[in-house]
């Protein structure tokens, strides 16, 4: 009776040491998934600030909320540099509903040299761009800005991941900050995708 006692009790303990091993395990495997959607949340685009050209302002995504962004990487010696002509009708036919954000870069071909002065002046005297344009920076490579980072990266933008190929590439963010589309530098300001995009 004795023995019947003492080999009972060790299987309730057994079984009860099988239970908490059984519950540990599963506190574990949600902790994993837990971290791991954390891990592959995206970062939402109105996050971003960034210096605008003359530096002594900051372009903030988030105060564009509420509207489609167009970001275009520009450059002033470019075979596409006239585009900023489309760029500047297409801001002003739809600037209740779309900003668009010029970024200065010199990464491709060395075609955007200036400073912020000369870039700020070829800008107004020979396209009147009134739209923004930041500070000059890198949209790929080591330096390349969290920005371009991020519109570059599907694990950041939940989209896709893209190559910046060459001036005047261009991504379009939804009016919540959401990344929904790119187009090369061929696709010109009023092509109907890129019109289709906005409008969307």
């Amino acid at each position: 009776m004795k023995t019947l006692f003492t080999l009972s009790a060790a299987v309730l303990l057994f079984a009860s040491c099988g239970n908490k091993a059984n519950t540990a395990n599963t506190n574990s495997t949600t902790e994993e998934q837990e971290t791991m959607e954390t891990s592959t949340s995206t970062q939402n685009f109105h996050d971003f600030e960034i210096l605008s050209l003359n530096e002594n302002d900051t372009l903030n995504m988030k105060d564009y909320a509420g509207k489609k962004i167009l970001v275009v990487n520009v450059a002033s010696k470019c075979g596409f540099t006239n585009q900023y002509e489309g760029l500047q009708k297409l801001y002003e036919t739809y600037k209740d509903d779309l900003v668009i954000i010029g970024f200065p870069c010199n990464q491709f071909g060395g075609q955007e040299p200036g400073t912020k002065d000369d870039i700020a002046e070829f800008c107004q005297v020979n396209y009147g761009v009134t739209f923004p344009l930041s500070t000059k920076i890198d949209v790929k490579g080591d330096n390349q800005h969290p920005i371009y980072t991020w519109l570059t990266s599907k694990d950041q933008n939940g989209l896709d991941d893209y190559k910046v190929s060459w001036n005047f590439n261009k991504f379009v963010i939804d009016e919540n900050g959401k990344l929904i589309a790119y187009f090369g530098s061929k696709v010109k300001p009023f092509d109907k995708e890129l019109i289709d995009a906005i409008k969307s």
